[in-house]
């Protein structure tokens, strides 16, 4: 039986949907994480705890394990463990990213540079440190741009500046959100880059020996003008021409060949305008949140099944995409207050194409909105006969749902 290390950072929503997908394979699972399980006893010789920012102690810790239990894979879950698994899947001489492609992929400068130096389209940019005067940075850049932080996800952090007049309060107000995560080396600069109009897409694929197999792209039917990009709906199959989704598939193999990676999953981010097909991120990871559980591949399996059979040398079923079109809302958080109650989920479940409404922030606990905010109040999916009646459930479904709090 295969043994695969799952790192499973503790804030991630995926821990469930890889542990389901792993429970249906031949796949002894390991799980790597920063906190002892409360499971005990039953998790004994099946839990490593781990520091995802010390990488060459954790390293240590992941081939000392492997030389009594042999490891297939080292698997990231999330943006926070890619580092790590590249790291200790070089150690280990199994299949893996190189670890200069991960680190470039997560430090969005180095990811621009990258895709400027092979002729992709991509926004122009420049970096400052959180403590740089802001009045001189303003009188360099051009505007709009967007002024973000070099190594956080999920658009926290990320706030668009329309004039030279409005820069300094917006970077003095990203440099505090760097400043309270606490992130050390490139965590403590900023990237203000163009902002680039357009329609954006997601693209879900997995890299075999650099060879790219995309499994979806995504459309974004709502507008991402700032001031603040809080993504809320994904549809899948994408409504754009086959001429573009070509031109979408070739943009992302591009992009993960000049950042160099060559193993396992991707998630990628483009906007289409007149001028092209414009490359903004790739991470080396799957999508984040809950929003795989709009893909289902062959006989009905997940990507996370997908994505551990290839890590583990796995004979794979087809990948071919379910014929229904799905979606997927990220809640998002309306204001900030302490969450009392998420009503109208009754009503918002009974909406025809609703199959899924999934509230991840416990009442009681407190709401933080974007940019400060750094995760949303939930998902809700859907599916239906075609894209547009995917999306019109969803948004009817959202109508339903009332956001309770206190002060």
């Amino acid at each position: 039986m295969a043994r695969v290390l799952l790192l499973i950072p503790s804030r991630t929503y995926r821990t469930h949907d890889f542990m389901t997908a792993a429970s249906r394979l031949d796949v002894d699972v390991v799980v790597g994480s920063e906190h002892r399980p409360a499971l005990g006893g039953l998790m004994e010789g099946r839990h490593l705890r781990l520091d995802f920012d010390n990488i060459g102690g954790s390293v240590e810790r992941i081939v000392a394990f492997a030389q009594t239990r042999p490891l297939a894979a080292v698997v990231a879950v999330d943006d926070a463990g890619t580092l790590l698994a590249a790291a200790a899947a070089q150690a280990l001489g199994l299949p893996h990213n190189p670890v200069d492609a991960v680190e470039a992929a997560r430090d969005k400068a180095r990811m621009r540079q990258r895709f400027a130096d092979a002729g992709l389209l991509t926004p122009r940019f420049t970096t400052a440190a959180i403590d740089t005067d802001p009045q001189t940075v303003a009188a360099t850049v051009d505007y709009p741009c967007v002024v973000k932080p070099l190594d956080l996800s999920g658009s926290q952090g990320v706030v668009k500046v329309d004039d030279a007049a409005s820069f300094p309060s917006v970077f003095a107000r990203v440099a505090a959100i760097v400043a309270a995560c606490r992130r050390n080396g490139t965590g403590r600069s900023l990237l203000i880059e163009d902002f680039i109009a357009g329609e954006e897409v997601a693209v879900e694929a997995l890299l075999r020996g650099g060879e790219l197999e995309v499994l979806a792209i995504f459309d974004k039917p709502d507008p991402l003008n700032g001031p603040f990009f809080e993504e809320t709906i994904y549809v899948t199959p994408s409504r754009l021409s086959q001429e573009r989704q070509a031109q979408v598939r070739e943009t992302t193999a591009r992009a993960a060949r000049a950042l160099g990676l060559t193993d396992g999953p991707i998630h990628a981010e483009l906007r289409l305008n007149g001028r092209g097909i414009w490359m903004l991120e790739v991470a080396a990871r799957s999508i984040g949140g809950l929003c795989s559980r709009t893909l289902r591949f062959g006989s009905g399996i997940s990507l996370e099944e997908l994505i551990l059979r290839h890590a583990a040398g796995l004979p794979t079923a087809s990948h071919q995409r379910e014929r229904a079109a799905a979606g997927v809302m990220m809640l998002p958080i309306p204001t900030r207050g302490k969450l009392r109650a998420v009503e109208g989920q009754r009503e918002a479940q009974q909406v025809p194409g609703v199959d899924g409404l999934v509230i991840t922030i416990p009442p009681g606990e407190p709401l933080v909105p974007l940019p400060e905010g750094d995760r949303y109040l939930g998902f809700m999916f859907a599916r239906a006969g075609s894209p547009q009646a995917v999306e019109a459930a969803l948004r009817q479904a959202h109508a339903q749902l009332r956001v309770v709090t206190d002060g």
